[in-house]
C-alpha cells in the first residue's frame, strides 16, 4: 500500500481540523477588534469579520493542499509520522505567525487612530 496516500489523508485531516478550530476561535473573538476599527457599524464589522474568516480558510487550506506536491515518496511508517509532524508544524507556525501579524497591525492602527483623535 502507498504510504503517501495514508499520509495525505492524515495530514489533511489534522491540519484542516486545526485550521477550522483556530478560525472559529479567531472569528468569535475578532469582532471586538474589527468593532474598534469601525465603531457604530456592527453589521459592517460582522461582514468584514466573515470575509477575514473566509480569506483565512482559503489561504491556509489552499497552502495545505499545495504542500502535498512537495512530499517525497514515503517508504516507512517512521518516515510517515515524521513527514506528517513536520508538515503540520509548518502549518501551525504559519497560522500563529499570521495571527500575531494581524494583531500587531490592528493594534498599531488602533493606537494611531487614538493618537490622531487626541490631537
Amino acid at each position: 500500500m502507498n504510504l503517501n496516500i495514508i499520509g495525505y489523508f492524515i495530514y489533511l485531516s489534522v491540519t484542516i481540523l486545526i485550521i477550522l478550530k483556530v478560525g472559529k476561535i479567531c472569528y468569535q473573538n475578532g469582532n471586538i477588534y474589527v468593532a474598534n476599527l469601525i465603531p457604530d457599524h456592527a453589521d459592517l464589522c460582522q461582514k468584514i469579520n466573515q470575509i477575514l474568516l473566509l480569506a483565512y480558510y482559503l489561504l491556509n487550506i489552499g497552502y495545505c493542499a499545495m504542500t502535498l506536491i512537495s512530499w517525497q515518496k514515503i517508504i516507512s511508517s517512521t518516515q510517515l509520522i515524521e513527514t506528517i509532524c513536520i508538515k503540520a508544524a509548518v502549518i501551525i507556525f504559519i497560522i500563529s505567525l499570521l495571527h500575531y501579524l494581524n494583531i500587531l497591525i490592528i493594534t498599531k492602527y488602533i493606537q494611531k487612530l487614538i493618537h490622531n483623535n487626541k490631537n
